[in-house]
């Protein structure tokens, strides 16, 4: 009956798994169902333990790169918080420089900089290059090929 723990181990893991979509705990999982099988072989627990343990760092080491590197593909990758706001537009709302200065930004305003010399009036159009901290990090926006240089001081 000892492989019955191992079994609940698994799909504890399993479950667990389906919440944080690492693949980390799926091979745990499977390290739990090899040391299930070894132990209704009649293996004594301490060869459970190492089979469990060696078949989750094996599945660690070889097949979870490979389901990453599929799921990745086939599923894309949202980018959310800060993250998500580089390369959104946004507009100047207080003199800009970088210095710095304050930008609209996905409906809130931010605290900004130029990312390059020159100085920004309110309203002109900005890009998110990154976010440093709490601060956006812009730049004057690229149209039809040229790029609007920023108004001098």
């Amino acid at each position: 009956m000892e492989w019955l723990w191992w079994v609940g181990g698994a799909v504890l893991c399993a479950i667990v798994e389906v919440l944080s979509l690492d693949l980390v705990l799926i091979m745990f999982a499977g390290g739990a169902l090899a040391g299930g099988a070894a132990a209704a072989l009649g293996v004594p627990l301490v060869g459970q333990v190492v089979v469990a343990l060696v078949v989750s760092v094996l599945l660690l080491l070889t097949l979870r790169p490979w389901m990453l590197r599929h799921l990745r593909d086939r599923v894309p990758l949202v980018e959310t918080n800060v993250h998500a706001l580089v390369g959104r537009p946004a507009t100047v709302v207080a003199t800009l420089s970088a210095d710095g200065g304050r930008v609209k930004l996905a409906g809130e305003v931010w605290s900004a900089r130029l990312d390059g010399p020159g100085v920004l009036e309110p309203g002109a159009p900005v890009q998110v290059r990154r976010i440093d901290g709490a601060t956006a990090v812009v730049a004057t926006p690229v149209t039809g090929g040229t790029a609007t240089g920023p108004v001098t001081a």
